[in-house]
């Protein structure tokens, strides 16, 4: 969430952030509408409080007469103040509202740029597989090895669900337990979170009011299924100020992710669009003026993954028509897929700056004696499934329909080389 005063000091800013990301501007004049009005009230009410206060001493050196004058005075003073601080007190909670869809202000190094259209493409990694045969598509490969159950996974859960067995159970398991021991190696520490969470961790982070179509709610309980591990990670520091020998926090965690996908097309084949899927997650609370580098290493982090797997990828620097609600600054890894021959984002990682420790209210304080600040938080997936089984099938694939297991993920499947 961004600052109200920061709103009203920067409002070109602003504007030219949301006409950059093709957000709607009337949000923001709304807010500034209801926020000179909030600013009137508040001045006129303070200046009726300071009234009645130095009337209040001067009561007592009054006559009778003039005592109950003054009194009759002060009686519609007090009405008034009361009227003000209802008044104000609808203001702000609408404002509020208003701040909650205002996304954040994309950092400087962000291109400008159309959805897509205008993302950079910084560096590629690894050399795309050549066949001497015709690469299969992962559901082709999943389906001929029983390993992938789409019909049965209709038939639990509906379209956008699937069924995993034997050996691909088994290599799905295998990638969590790499990406987990490999951010544990890199210095991040592991938790295993609430699968469900309530609405205020939700706003905390941002994914409501804006996401709310795309998330599982449970009505009856009012909490939501989790659509990232971001989430809860990051709201177990909510309303909490964190000493500055604590930071930098790094935490990684494994969840199932649940998301709608509202008014997006669900793949009829394949996996690569689902309604559940595995995430392991990077969640960092930094100093604010670490947080660019931060974000480098976390996306170098994420990178490493992908490097281990020996799958060919490449870095998209987002621009300000393709950024997330929240963030200030995202880079996205895709792997690629040979027999879909397409890059498939596996990992989105983004500095949201202090746009969610404000909606969260997560600060530190660097001494004792100083006023406490806001974290900056920064994600990323570490990486997320199943696209990067996706890329797995389709580039470890060979010409007699077998899959060879990347060997680094061997040991967690006990020593399996191939899957036939």
């Amino acid at each position: 969430m961004l600052d109200a005063k920061f709103i009203r000091e920067n409002e070109g800013l602003v504007r030219e952030s949301l006409q950059n990301r093709a957000y709607d501007v009337s949000f923001l004049d709304r807010f500034l509408e209801l926020d000179g009005k909030w600013r009137a009230l508040t001045e006129e009410g303070n200046a009726l409080r300071k009234q009645r206060n130095e009337v209040s001493e001067q009561i007592p050196k009054l006559s009778d007469e003039q005592k109950r004058l003054k009194i009759a005075d002060m009686k519609g003073i007090a009405d008034r103040i009361r009227t003000i601080e209802a008044e104000v007190k609808k203001i702000e909670t609408d404002r509020d509202d208003l701040l909650l869809n205002i996304p954040n202000v994309p950092d400087q190094s962000v291109p400008v740029g159309k959805l897509d259209e205008g993302d950079e493409f910084l560096r590629t990694w690894g050399q795309q597989r050549v066949f001497d045969f015709q690469p299969l598509k992962h559901w082709e490969i999943g389906e001929r090895l029983d390993i992938i159950d789409f019909d049965r996974g209709a038939k639990v859960a509906g379209t956008g669900f699937y069924v995993l067995k034997g050996d691909g159970a088994r290599l799905e398991r295998a990638l969590i337990n790499f990406m987990l021991d490999l951010h544990g190696d890199q210095g991040y520490r592991e938790l295993f979170p609430p699968a469900v969470i309530n609405r205020k961790s939700c706003i905390g982070t941002g994914q409501l009011p804006k996401m709310h179509e795309d998330m599982y709610w449970i009505e009856r309980d009012d909490l939501y299924l989790n659509p990232t591990a971001e989430v809860p990670v990051t709201n177990l520091y909510s309303e909490e100020i964190l000493d500055r020998k604590q930071l930098p926090i790094y935490h990684t965690a494994y969840l199932p992710s649940f998301r709608r996908e509202a008014g997006k097309h669900i793949e009829t084949k394949g996996i690569a669009r689902v309604h559940q899927f595995n995430k392991v997650e990077l969640v960092k609370f930094v100093l604010p003026e670490t947080s660019p580098q931060e974000l480098e290493a976390l996306t170098a982090d994420a990178e490493a993954v992908v490097q281990g797997l020996r799958l060919p990828y490449r870095i998209r620097l987002l621009c300000t028509g393709s950024l997330g609600f929240h963030s200030a600054k995202t880079y996205d890894i895709e792997a690629y897929a040979p027999g879909m021959d397409q890059w498939l984002e596996v990992s989105s990682c983004s500095n949201f700056k202090e746009f969610q420790a404000r909606r969260a209210m997560i600060k530190f304080r660097r001494e004792p004696h100083l006023k406490s600040e806001f974290v900056h938080t920064l994600n990323g997936s570490g990486i997320a499934l199943p696209r990067t089984m996706v890329s797995v099938l389709e580039n470890y694939q060979n010409k007699d329909g077998s899959v060879t297991v990347p060997e680094v993920l061997r040991p967690y499947m006990k020593g399996t080389e191939v899957i036939r």
